[in-house]
């Protein structure tokens, strides 16, 4: 399993849409290897959009129904958006049904410690660590492990997985947990060993996932599994320093969902990254995270000062005129301007599934 690189040059970011081949993504997604895009840590940062992507595919000469499969793949992160501002804080709870078999509401250590016993998903675990990044397929393995087979609830080990991701997105990250876990689907996902050989080219028997698909039903918890750990998270916060705010300009405020360096970048303006301690405290993040969100910043938005503080405080402290931020389910309480953001579809609501919401949003494409 290679070691995978963010880089944090946006020139870098925008050569790799560049590098897109959505056919050899519908080929080979599923595999550990597969051609997939590399670019989910900055969609979620809001550094690239779905929409960017998607208009550059198309315009660097793939059909529609070439690109088919990564446009539906692409709109997955959309409809989880679009689940979101339309539930706002109930994607914190069981959204459809309540979760069966809960034997306990932590993780298990192994999965933690990287000690599962299952080859692939311990290699996979040590290298998220690493580098903050983890195929779908390897995302979805752990979470039916820790979900269905170790009886975890599925938010302990969702905000542990959130807590290392470069491309941590509490919609995707929350919203896909429970479509594993039965919560926001009609059935729990299962992967058994010999799925995990095919898709992560090991060879591995005798383990405790090595049993048939009816199996799973009346399966007791792995030994292996037992053990849990209340995965106690914190956010490594900068220290708060002094920022100035000229009052003759707009100011413009960015935070873990919005780093565009593009927005409004010919506008002379105050540009603040905003880090909202109760923000954070609610959905920590790893320092290779935070690191990943400052270093992007210095590099990429030209002038961009550092407000560690929660929003009202920011006001009251500095008294800013003409207040800009990109809208997010997460920013209810700003004040000021509020910017759409970037969708591949006008398709908006709630849909109880993503077909039924694909289904809408298809018909906006020209084959």
């Amino acid at each position: 399993m290679k070691n995978i690189n963010f880089p944090v040059f946006f020139s870098d970011v925008q050569q790799r849409i560049h590098q897109i081949n959505p056919v050899k993504y519908a080929n080979t997604r599923n595999f550990i290897n597969g051609s997939v895009s590399y670019l989910s840590p900055y969609i979620s940062r809001g550094i690239i959009s779905t929409k960017d992507i998607f208009q550059q595919v198309l315009t660097s000469g793939y059909s529609v129904k070439q690109s088919e499969k990564f446009i539906q793949e692409l709109t997955w992160r959309d409809y989880w958006q679009q689940v979101w501002i339309a539930k706002e804080n109930d994607i914190n709870f069981d959204l459809k049904n309540k979760q069966l078999k809960v034997s306990n509401t932590a993780i298990s250590k192994s999965i933690v410690e990287a000690n599962t016993g299952i080859k692939a998903i311990d290699t996979a675990i040590i290298n998220f660590y690493e580098n903050g990044y983890m195929h779908n397929h390897l995302r979805m393995y752990i979470a039916s492990l820790a979900c269905n087979v170790a009886q975890s609830h599925w938010r302990i080990p969702a905000k542990w997985m959130y807590y290392h991701l470069l491309d941590a997105d509490w919609a995707s990250n929350a919203l896909s947990w429970q479509w594993v876990a039965g919560t926001n689907s009609n059935k729990k996902y299962f992967a058994n060993q010999n799925n995990i050989n095919k898709y992560c080219f090991t060879k591995q028997t005798n383990t405790f996932l090595d049993v048939s698909y009816d199996d799973f039903q009346n399966l007791q918890i792995p030994k292996e599994l037992l053990e849990t750990d209340a995965c106690l998270l914190n956010t490594p916060l900068p220290d708060k320093t002094a920022i100035k705010i000229d009052a003759k300009r707009p100011t413009y405020i960015y935070n873990f969902y919005n780093l565009d360096p593009l927005w409004d970048q010919e506008i002379l303006a105050n540009r603040i990254l905003l880090l909202e301690p109760s923000h954070f405290n609610q959905y920590p993040i790893s320092l290779n995270s935070m690191n990943f969100m400052l270093e992007f910043c210095k590099y990429n938005i030209d002038t961009i000062q550092i407000y560690v503080g929660e929003f009202t405080d920011f006001i009251l402290d500095h008294a800013p005129n003409d207040v800009n931020f990109k809208e997010h389910p997460l920013n209810s309480h700003y004040s000021g301007n509020s910017f759409p953001r970037d969708f591949i579809f006008d398709v908006k609501g709630y849909y109880p599934s993503f077909f039924s919401y694909w289904k809408k949003c298809k018909k906006e494409l020209i084959f």
